[in-house]
């Protein structure tokens, strides 16, 4: 099992505050024989009565190594990762990179993140660990 991130719970946390059911810690996915992923969490939201509920998978960073730029490389590999995975094996769930407050208002406005961000079109969850709450939805 891989290790859970520093904030996995911080961010838990903060989407069952939003109402989202945590279905998945962590969501397992086998994709083919031998190759299996973990995203940190799944979660769904009932949208109403009549209608299906919204699925999401959270791939939760803390951003806390001393080469932002090098995290990043490892997040945005694992998201691509991931989606494709779920493309796949679970296409009605949306994927999310979850990546704290501090580190969305620093290191993600410089350019190559978010030329990154818009060109792979990551979908972010920006969190505020101490308070554990979801501060933004970016699609």
């Amino acid at each position: 099992m891989a290790a859970k991130d520093k904030f996995h719970d911080s961010v838990k946390r903060g989407l069952e505050k939003e109402k989202w059911t945590v279905t998945h810690d962590p969501l397992k996915l086998e994709y083919a024989k031998n190759e299996r992923v973990e995203i940190d969490l799944g979660a769904e939201k009932l949208l109403g009565a009549e209608k299906a509920g919204e699925k999401i998978a959270v791939e939760i960073k803390s951003f806390l190594n001393d080469s932002a730029l090098s995290d990043f490389h490892t997040a945005l590999g694992q998201f691509l990762n991931y989606r494709l995975v779920l493309e796949e094996l679970d296409p009605e769930r949306t994927l999310y990179l979850a990546v704290p407050l501090a580190s969305y208002e620093s290191f993600f406005q410089r350019e190559l993140p978010k030329v990154s961000v818009k060109r792979h079109q990551v979908k972010i969850i920006v969190y505020n660990p101490v308070r554990e709450e979801i501060v933004k939805w970016i699609d």
